[in-house]
């Protein structure tokens, strides 16, 4: 497992459209199906990381209560899962039922939605105004691997302050996370 972190985001870049299923039903997504009144936030994750298994509650409780302030939610998984089986599409359906996602968990079997994101890792966070124009490109909370359910809750914090204003706040702080599993 190798550990990156993401690079700083390009601001007001628009985010890149994209047409993916869903994991639990095979329902096709686009990205203006996905869009709040305030803003979206695009999540790249996967079930076999130890960064992202230490923050799935957290991610669940962020994402409903972004929901409440008119910011939907979206998770992709991007990872080639052959050398992966967790993240395999039956898997990616019994992870979404057992915490209870309550936003669509998508597969990116091409990859091309998380090379279109400049994704780099999982977990990854993009976060979008009601233009889905990027305001925020940061990690979840400081807690890494570590389970720190106290940690201040940065992504929620800068999405609210773009749900309230349409611009993300100045200080971000990288996401860290396991490094997305590309296919040869």
């Amino acid at each position: 497992m190798v550990s990156i972190a993401t690079p700083i985001g390009e601001f007001n870049h628009p985010a890149p459209d994209f047409i993916l299923p869903d994991a639990e039903s095979g329902r096709m997504w686009q990205l203006s199906d996905l869009r709040g009144p305030r803003g979206l936030l695009v999540m790249f994750i996967c079930n076999h990381c130890p960064y992202v298994q230490a923050v799935l509650d957290r991610i669940v409780r962020d994402t409903r209560d972004l929901k409440d302030l008119g910011v939907n939610s979206v998770a992709i998984m991007s990872n080639d899962p052959t050398d992966y089986p967790e993240d395999r599409p039956e898997h990616m359906r019994r992870v979404a039922r057992e915490y209870g996602f309550d936003f669509p968990y998508l597969i990116d079997e091409t990859q091309m939605v998380a090379k279109a994101y400049g994704a780099v890792c999982t977990p990854d966070f993009f976060g979008y105004n009601a233009d889905l124009r990027l305001q925020y490109r940061g990690r979840l909370d400081a807690s890494g691997r570590q389970s720190l359910p106290e940690a201040p809750r940065e992504l929620f914090e800068a999405m609210k302050i773009v749900a309230e204003t349409g611009v993300g706040p100045a200080e971000q702080w990288p996401s860290i996370g396991c490094s997305i599993k590309w296919r040869p």
